[in-house]
Protein backbone atom coordinates (compact mmCIF):
# COMPACT_ATOMS: atom_id res chain seq x y z
CA UNK A 1 0.00 0.00 0.00
CA UNK A 2 1.45 3.47 -0.84
CA UNK A 3 1.21 6.79 0.94
CA UNK A 4 -0.26 9.74 0.20
CA UNK A 5 2.56 12.95 -0.37
CA UNK A 6 5.53 10.42 0.16
CA UNK A 7 5.57 10.58 3.75
CA UNK A 8 7.35 13.80 4.05
CA UNK A 9 6.20 15.87 7.34
CA UNK A 10 5.15 19.85 6.35
CA UNK A 11 7.36 22.36 7.96
CA UNK A 12 4.86 25.39 9.94
CA UNK A 13 6.03 29.06 7.96
CA UNK A 14 3.98 30.24 11.14
CA UNK A 15 1.75 31.40 7.20
CA UNK A 16 -1.70 29.27 6.49
CA UNK A 17 -1.87 27.63 3.46
CA UNK A 18 -4.70 29.43 1.15
CA UNK A 19 -7.89 27.94 2.00
CA UNK A 20 -6.75 25.93 4.80
CA UNK A 21 -9.36 28.59 7.47
CA UNK A 22 -11.72 26.69 5.02
CA UNK A 23 -11.50 23.35 7.19
CA UNK A 24 -9.84 24.61 10.47
CA UNK A 25 -12.85 27.23 11.64
CA UNK A 26 -16.32 27.49 12.47
CA UNK A 27 -18.67 25.41 14.65
CA UNK A 28 -18.21 21.36 15.15
CA UNK A 29 -21.72 21.91 13.73
CA UNK A 30 -20.41 23.33 10.56
CA UNK A 31 -17.85 21.12 10.28
CA UNK A 32 -20.37 17.89 10.77
CA UNK A 33 -22.65 19.57 7.96
CA UNK A 34 -19.58 19.89 5.93
CA UNK A 35 -18.08 16.22 6.50
CA UNK A 36 -21.79 14.86 5.52
CA UNK A 37 -22.21 16.62 2.74
CA UNK A 38 -18.69 15.99 1.45
CA UNK A 39 -18.45 12.14 2.17
CA UNK A 40 -21.63 11.94 0.53
CA UNK A 41 -20.10 12.92 -2.75
CA UNK A 42 -17.22 11.06 -2.32
CA UNK A 43 -19.22 7.75 -1.83
CA UNK A 44 -20.92 8.56 -5.18
CA UNK A 45 -17.18 8.63 -6.85
CA UNK A 46 -16.07 5.26 -5.27
CA UNK A 47 -19.13 3.34 -6.22
CA UNK A 48 -19.00 4.75 -9.43
CA UNK A 49 -15.43 3.45 -10.04
CA UNK A 50 -16.29 -0.01 -7.87
CA UNK A 51 -13.98 0.96 -4.65
CA UNK A 52 -16.81 -0.78 -2.80
CA UNK A 53 -14.95 -1.01 0.53
CA UNK A 54 -14.16 2.96 0.17
CA UNK A 55 -18.04 3.22 -0.05
CA UNK A 56 -18.81 1.64 2.42
CA UNK A 57 -16.63 3.76 4.75
CA UNK A 58 -17.74 7.21 3.21
CA UNK A 59 -21.20 5.67 4.05
CA UNK A 60 -20.43 5.08 7.31
CA UNK A 61 -18.72 8.48 7.75
CA UNK A 62 -22.43 10.43 6.03
CA UNK A 63 -23.90 8.35 8.72
CA UNK A 64 -22.36 9.10 11.74
CA UNK A 65 -21.93 13.14 10.73
CA UNK A 66 -25.37 13.16 10.21
CA UNK A 67 -26.23 11.53 13.26
CA UNK A 68 -24.44 13.52 15.14
CA UNK A 69 -26.21 16.96 13.38
CA UNK A 70 -29.39 14.84 14.47
CA UNK A 71 -28.58 14.76 18.12
CA UNK A 72 -26.91 18.19 18.60
CA UNK A 73 -30.14 20.03 17.02
CA UNK A 74 -32.81 17.69 19.78
CA UNK A 75 -30.47 18.98 22.36
CA UNK A 76 -30.40 22.81 21.15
Amino acid sequence: MSKVGGGQKRRRTGRQRPGSDLYGRGDPEEAAAFIAETSSELSKIAQRHGLETLRHLLDMTQLEAAEWLRKKRRLS
